[in-house]
């Protein structure tokens, strides 16, 4: 049963690592570009890790994963927040626009 649910938890997170790497070349704008490659990073990968310990039981690798997932699940918005608000500060604009094609040099 165990492994059953194992097997579950890792199709999960494939298929929202994939789906979201899908997503990602959808997105037009560097911000929703972040957004999406957090979201995928956190949730994916800690849906993964969820399994893989579901799957190896309680043993010095599961503590290695949990270590891991701890440290993205604290470290991967704070990064993303820090890439943003360097490219906001920096000047790079937010297209409010989005349904549109993009412009073209002397429009």
């Amino acid at each position: 049963m165990i492994n059953i649910l194992s097997y579950i938890f890792i199709g999960i997170g494939f298929a929202f690592m994939l789906s979201g790497a899908i997503g990602l070349f959808k997105m037009k704008n560097f911000y929703p570009r972040v957004l999406t490659a957090s979201k995928i990073d956190t949730v994916g990968l800690l849906t993964l890790f969820i399994g893989f310990m579901l799957r190896h039981g309680f043993t010095f690798f599961t503590g290695k994963l949990l270590l891991i997932a701890v440290l993205i699940l604290i470290l991967n918005p704070l990064v993303a927040h820090i890439m943003v608000r360097s490219a906001y500060y920096s000047g790079y604009e937010l297209d409010t626009d989005i349904d549109s094609e993009p412009k073209e040099e002397g429009e």
